[in-house]
C-alpha cells in the first residue's frame, strides 16, 4: 500500500468485520525519538488465540471470499522496513489492539496520505460506528470523536450530504492547520 492512511483503512475494515462499534485510531509522532506509532484499537469480538498465531501469515485469512490476507503482513513489512515492528494484542473485555512503530525519518516510511478522506470514508460509510481519531505531533494533539459530532447533530445523520460536506471542509482545514 502506498501510504499509511490506506493501511489504516484496511485495518479498520477488519475491526468492522469483527463487529466493532467503537474504533480508536491513534497516531503519535515523536521527532526527538525518531518514532511514529500507528494504533487501531476496537471493541469487536477480538481474535481467538488460535487465529492470533496465524494472522501475520499472508496465506491465512478468516475470510471466505479469498485465500490470502495481506493487510496485516504488509503493515508489518512496512514497519520493519523502517526499523519498527507490529504488535497485535487482545483488549481486555473484548476487542483487538494493533500497533505499529516506524522510524519517523526513515526514507522507507510510507507517507501518512490523505487521512482526512480516510476518516470521512469511515465515518460516512459506517454511521452506526463511533470513531475516535487522535494525532499527537510536536507536543500538540488533534482529536476527533464522532460521538461528540453525533450529539450536536441530534437527529441529523452524519451521512446527510450537507453534514458530510461540512465535515470534509472542517476536517481538511483543521488537519492542514495541525500539520503546519
Amino acid at each position: 500500500m502506498k501510504d499509511l492512511s490506506l493501511h489504516i483503512l484496511d485495518l479498520v475494515q477488519n475491526s468492522l468485520r469483527a463487529g466493532a462499534r467503537l474504533v480508536e485510531i491513534s497516531i503519535t509522532e515523536e521527532k526527538e525519538k525518531d518514532l511514529m506509532q500507528v494504533e487501531i484499537k476496537d471493541n469487536g469480538k477480538g481474535i481467538p488465540p488460535a487465529v492470533l498465531a496465524k494472522v501475520l501469515d499472508p496465506f491465512y485469512t478468516s475470510r471466505t471470499t479469498r485465500r490470502v490476507g495481506l493487510g496485516l503482513p504488509l503493515f508489518q513489512i512496512a514497519a520493519r522496513r523502517t526499523g519498527g515492528n507490529l504488535y497485535i494484542a487482545p483488549v481486555p473485555g473484548g476487542g483487538t489492539r494493533v500497533a505499529a512503530t516506524f522510524g519517523l525519518q526513515h526514507w522507507d516510511r510510507p507517507p501518512l496520505g490523505d487521512i482526512a478522506e480516510t476518516l470521512l470514508a469511515l465515518i460516512a460509510g459506517n454511521p452506526e460506528v463511533d470513531f475516535i481519531y487522535r494525532h499527537r505531533r510536536n507536543g500538540r494533539e488533534y482529536r476527533l470523536d464522532t460521538r461528540e459530532i453525533k450529539s450536536v447533530l441530534e437527529e441529523v445523520e452524519v451521512t446527510n450530504p450537507v453534514v458530510a460536506n461540512h465535515l470534509r471542509r472542517e476536517l481538511k482545514k483543521e488537519l492542514a492547520d495541525f500539520f503546519k
